[in-house]
């Protein structure tokens, strides 16, 4: 079984670089089946989620070609299907985007209803919602999504019933190629719609209002190739070293980010004491006592991101008094605080709120990585707890960190990966 083992407590010191943002490249990959062409993508993360993408990919025809591990050309000149590998997509959350992209190109779709962390109920009734207003027959059965049309898809308004980002970037993907204007209206604001409406314009979309809260794309009958795009960076692996910074009261420099994004962790950093500098696109943390205790309430861009709200909660653990947690996004993200507890965490959770006190120090214990940014914070726990703390289920992990235990180590952090352990 693999595991992750992180001896504490540690001071995490130096600097680590960020990676390419893991939300936009899942959109932008499916994006580039928009072409009939090549596209050349740089800060490219190298996580499962991308490398599952690129199996995808390469089952419906597309030819790909990786320059470097963060780098590669995407050729989908040949792609022949729009019947989607029920074995891939059901295993991640992010392969609906392959139904907008692919009702842009073909006149049928099918694919699996996507899988991916266990975070509450997350339905696709916006996006579906979005489709059939642009002219698209979508039918769910068998757990699959079939989508069609008969002639190409019209422009038209479209209202999202809640903010929602998946059904905001399929949106954009479905009436990117469609006749006519599309208006989106309480659509997402996150940094990474903005991503996406970016690399399909410089293809020759007309995307404009992406980062507000109405979208306007006036179709266009094709898109063109593009010699080179560099994803932007990954706000939420950003704001994870930022927390482990703080927490360990240590000293880092978070390089290759965009402070801009980082607001809503910057305003709580700050509230619980510590030192954040902002260059042009680098982030320095650093803390030298014991945190203040403060309240986070989630929502939706520019507030607090709910990927945030686990890592930030390690920061309460050992806080001075007591603070608060809202969580306004998913219902099921406080199943972490059961594996903190087994850590010596005084946490009360109920509903969408948990009341965190604040406790002197956390010691190791074995525990499960429950979701993707629960996991990221069971390694945070793990570095300011005393002994060895075994974290196990990081296959979640890896979906969206890369080069995780590099990253720790190079500042400082002592951090085991163990592969294929026996029982």
């Amino acid at each position: 079984m693999e595991k992750f083992i992180v001896h504490g407590p540690c001071r995490l010191n130096g600097e680590v670089t960020i990676s390419g943002a893991k939300n936009a490249a899942v959109a932008i990959l499916p994006a580039t089946l928009l072409v009939k062409g090549k596209c050349h993508l740089e800060n490219v993360p190298d996580i499962s989620d991308i490398r599952a993408y690129v199996k995808i990919l390469e089952s419906l025809g597309s030819n790909i070609e990786y320059i470097s591990k963060n780098e590669l050309i995407i050729d989908n000149s040949n792609v022949n299907s729009a019947i989607a590998s029920s074995e891939l997509t059901s295993k991640f959350r992010a392969s609906y985007y392959l139904l907008g992209s692919l009702l842009g190109r073909f006149d049928k779709v099918q694919i699996s209803l996507p899988g991916g962390c266990n975070l509450g109920a997350r339905p696709i009734d916006q996006h579906i919602k979005a489709f059939e207003r642009l002219g698209a027959t979508v039918e769910v059965r068998n757990g699959n999504v079939y989508a069609s049309r008969t002639t190409s898809l019209k422009g038209a308004p479209v209202f999202l019933d809640v903010v929602s980002v998946g059904a905001t970037m399929n949106a954009i993907l479905a009436a990117t190629l469609a006749e006519g204007t599309t208006v989106i209206e309480n659509v997402a604001k996150e940094p990474h719609i903005v991503d996406l409406a970016n690399f399909l314009n410089s293809m020759g979309a007309q995307i404009k209002g992406a980062g507000t809260d109405t979208i306007k794309i006036t179709g266009v009958k094709e898109l063109h190739q593009v010699s080179s795009y560099s994803i932007i960076p990954d706000q939420i692996e950003t704001g994870t070293f930022m927390v482990a910074a703080a927490v360990t009261r240590g000293d880092v420099l978070i390089k290759n980010c965009i402070p801009k994004h980082m607001e809503p962790i910057t305003a709580k950093l700050l509230e619980a004491g510590a030192t954040v500098k902002e260059y042009e696109d680098s982030i320095r943390v650093s803390m030298d006592k014991k945190p203040n205790s403060f309240t986070v309430k989630t929502s939706p861009y520019p507030g607090f991101p709910t990927d945030m709200q686990p890592q930030i909660c390690i920061l309460l653990t050992v806080a001075s008094g007591t603070g608060m947690i809202v969580e306004n996004i998913w219902e099921s993200r406080f199943q972490y605080t059961d594996e903190l507890a087994k850590m010596g965490a005084d946490i009360s959770a109920h509903g969408t709120t948990a009341i965190v006190k604040g406790v002197d120090k956390l010691y190791s214990a074995p525990v499960h990585s429950h979701d993707l940014r629960a996991g990221a914070a069971m390694i945070i726990a793990g570095l300011v707890a005393e002994g060895n703390t075994e974290v196990y289920d990081i296959h979640h992990i890896l979906r969206g960190y890369e080069d995780i235990t590099a990253k720790f180590a190079n500042l400082g952090a002592n951090i085991e990966y163990v592969k294929n352990e026996e029982n």
